[in-house]
């Protein structure tokens, strides 16, 4: 049987996800496992376990194929290499334009020469109510990497 493709894969998840009326929050607590993350598998950024497959799987109903496909190694970050057209994507890549050199300078000054990693990191989003209007909070944890010297 072939793998399904990236995009059957999501739309598979997906539609299984909405046939049982889930969130990801409520598939955080079937799961034990992040809502971000379980979102980046379902959208083909993550690697599930056996077992966290399997869970899914039964949780969802999912045809073996979808089972199998989750836990293939992705390819990462393979959003097309154009400017985002969705509104709330392109606000990310408006925020890294208008802030990414001012991020690195600062965390630079705080760590020094290097990155954090998007391999040993968490991301979060929590809801903070506002009585302007409610706010979305987003967290990054990364483990920062500096560069070697040799």
């Amino acid at each position: 049987m072939a793998a399904p493709s990236p995009s059957t894969l999501t739309a598979s998840l997906m539609a299984a996800k909405k046939a049982k009326g889930l969130s990801f929050a409520d598939l955080e607590v079937a799961l034990g496992l992040d809502e971000v993350w379980i979102a980046s598998l379902f959208y083909g950024q993550a690697t599930a376990s056996p077992e966290e497959a399997e869970k899914l799987a039964t949780l969802l109903g999912l045809d073996p194929a979808i089972t199998a496909a989750l836990q293939e190694f992705p390819t990462k970050g393979s959003l097309d290499p154009v400017i985002p057209t969705d509104p709330l994507i392109y606000r990310f890549y408006e925020i890294m334009q208008v802030y990414g050199m001012p991020l690195k300078d600062v965390i630079q000054e705080k760590f020094g020469d290097g990155i954090m990693s998007a391999i040993d990191f968490t991301l979060d989003v929590d809801k903070v109510e506002d009585p302007k209007g409610d706010r979305v909070k987003v967290t990054m944890c990364g483990k920062f990497l500096p560069y070697k010297k040799w």
